[in-house]
């Protein structure tokens, strides 16, 4: 079975809504998910932009320690704010250099950008602390990644 990401709140290349942008409420969407690998001790996520005019893709949100027996993450995230239930969730650090979630927010007129929501699934629990750098979840997690799941939503400012 493959892994599979998905979001009640808008369809694999579709539209993301205001409510979830720094238009909005700036609060993460809620996202489901299901054929996870065998094995799989924990995940984690990483939501990015590659469309952002800068060399790296712009970091929207980093959260590992989600539990392998959850099949959801709940919508609400802003900031450090997590929804009740999630405290033992770890988050990293994005590239406005604060934690947690923040939403859409592409250049005025730059046209549509692409948000990379990516679950891996880890063979392993990660031993690394709140707060870190996207680089970092990426080396802790390389030598235990089992399986991945991406969904793509746009979101463009006029």
């Amino acid at each position: 079975m493959k892994m599979h990401l998905e979001s009640p709140a808008f369809s694999a290349g579709g539209l993301i809504p205001r409510l979830h942008t720094e238009d909005g409420d700036n609060r993460s969407p809620l996202l489901h998910w299901s054929g996870l690998p065998a094995g799989t001790v924990e995940l984690a996520l990483i939501v990015d932009d590659p469309d952002a005019p800068v060399a790296e893709p712009w970091v929207h949100w980093l959260v590992w320690k989600i539990p392998a027996d959850w099949s959801e993450l709940p919508a609400g995230f802003h900031g450090r704010d997590m929804p009740e239930g999630c405290e033992g969730l770890r988050q990293g650090l994005n590239t406005w250099g604060t934690p947690g979630w923040r939403g859409p927010a592409p250049p005025r007129g730059h046209g549509p950008h692409h948000y990379h929501f990516k679950l891996m699934a880890l063979g392993a629990e990660l031993e690394l602390a709140g707060g870190a750098h996207k680089s970092a979840l990426l080396a802790a997690l390389k030598p235990h990644l089992l399986g991945r799941a991406e969904l793509i939503g746009v979101y463009e400012r006029r």
